[in-house]
């Protein structure tokens, strides 16, 4: 198959759905002889900042000279950002080769209809035992407990910020969704847990206790002090098992010292696990990459993305731009599309204030909302705004409406900021693929 076609098959598997357990991917796993024991892992999951932190931790861990991998979802260009071996995506021809493979297997197995995302996370451990990875860092894609990516054996279990998401799969309250959270937890393995709120808190710290797993926590075991920021990044100071004082992270936005300092906590954690090597949190951080947070990528004019996807992640981005971009722009612009499975309210609820503009769009996917819902939420606020029918066009609009020194601001889910870097010059491959 070609690249083109083996995407369309991918691509078709979503006809399945999201099924929750993990008797298919165990089905799979057995077949393949369990790629996922050939290697070391970390384990994260979490509803907010589990993307950039999983990159963060892969890049520590890679200044021990040790070759790793990172698993990560949805992408915003290309199905490659998904499986990275050493920080650079997987080629394509790999991809059309362990599809096929798992394809095939899928085949021989009576009655065995897996989803999209069991079927590529079966490729990527296949891909880090054939290319010999040594510790993957593998992000959960939804939820914990029944996520595909729950039949790995960590060295260490990272929750990052949990928050109301997803509601409709994981469950109404923040106790509920903690626990499927927490899920990864195994007994013995270590957990390193961001700041939360006193119920997601106390779900983690129980499952920690049952399990007999430590728990280091932030603002208790180790803590961050933002030093400085930027659209261009922050340095912060942090205290743990050591001391590190003006880290730099080249990702803007205050609440990446937390995550950042999850990364070092949790390559303290394992530190034991590189005899006669050594890990390098400052170079590891000072070298992440990760798109589409609070990324500024056009400078004239000048448009900034960020995949605020739920009510948490908005009221973050919009104390952002109140501290780092209000001052040096003036006016924003603001162009947005969401998930019709999303609170719309909560989402715009923080960002509409900010804007002298509002544009609403949807992006090229089903579970898109409609435009004019976001309009109607936002005129029941107060807020005046035009409706788009598609990112393109919404851009082209904002282009319009822009007066010289103001910012596009543009968010709402991955796949609406996925769509604008593609409209602004990055390439993509049936792109509408970004589960």
């Amino acid at each position: 198959m070609s690249y083109e076609r083996t995407i369309e098959y991918l691509y078709g598997l979503q006809q399945y759905g999201m099924k929750f357990g993990l008797d298919n991917i165990r089905t799979l796993m057995s077949v393949f002889g369990c790629p996922q024991h050939s290697f070391r892992t970390v384990h994260v999951a979490g509803t907010n900042g589990k993307g950039s932190t999983s990159a963060m931790i892969e890049s520590v861990l890679r200044t021990a000279g040790v070759r790793t991998g990172l698993f990560t979802s949805p992408h915003l260009i290309s199905f490659t950002e998904r499986i990275r071996i050493d920080g650079q995506e997987i080629a394509e021809e790999e991809v059309i080769s362990l599809a096929e493979r798992v394809r095939e297997a899928a085949g021989r197995i009576e009655d065995f209809s897996p989803t999209f995302f069991e079927v590529v996370t079966a490729m990527a451990f296949l891909h880090f035992r054939d290319r010999k990875v040594e510790w993957a860092v593998v992000e959960t894609g939804l939820g914990g407990r029944l996520d595909a990516t729950n039949v790995i054996a960590p060295e260490v279990s990272v929750i990052t910020r949990i928050g109301l998401d997803h509601c409709d799969f994981l469950g109404r309250t923040l106790r509920e969704i903690a626990g499927e959270k927490a899920g990864i937890v195994k007994p013995g393995v270590p957990v390193v847990s961001a700041a939360q709120d006193a119920e997601a808190a106390e779900v983690i710290a129980r499952k920690a206790e049952e399990t007999g797993s430590g728990l280091f926590a932030f603002g208790r075991e180790f803590t961050a002090e933002l030093a400085s920021e930027s659209l261009e990044g922050i340095t912060f100071h942090y205290s743990g098992a050591r001391r590190h004082r003006r880290l730099a992270v080249p990702l803007a936005g205050d609440f990446q010292a937390m995550n950042a300092s999850l990364a070092v906590k949790t390559v303290e954690v394992v530190s034991g696990g590189f005899p006669g090597r050594q890990l390098d949190v400052r170079k590891g951080l000072a070298g992440v990459r990760w798109p589409g947070r609070l990324e500024l990528v056009r400078d004239d004019p000048p448009v900034l993305i960020d995949a605020a996807h739920n009510p948490q992640a908005a009221a973050v981005l919009a104390e952002n731009l109140k501290k780092i971009a209000l001052s040096a722009y003036g006016k924003i612009i603001l162009v947005m599309g969401a998930m019709g499975d999303k609170d719309i309210e909560g989402l715009i609820g923080p960002l509409l204030p900010l804007a002298s503009e509002i544009l609403f769009c949807a992006p090229a996917y089903g579970r898109a909302a409609p435009p004019e819902r976001l309009a109607a939420a936002a005129a029941k606020a107060g807020y005046a705004s035009i409706v788009a029918p598609g990112v393109a066009e919404a851009i082209v609009k904002a282009e319009e409406l822009r007066h010289s020194g103001e910012l596009i601001v543009i968010t709402g889910s991955f796949y609406t900021i996925g769509e604008a870097k593609e409209y602004l010059g990055s390439k993509g491959v049936l792109t509408r693929l970004r589960e």
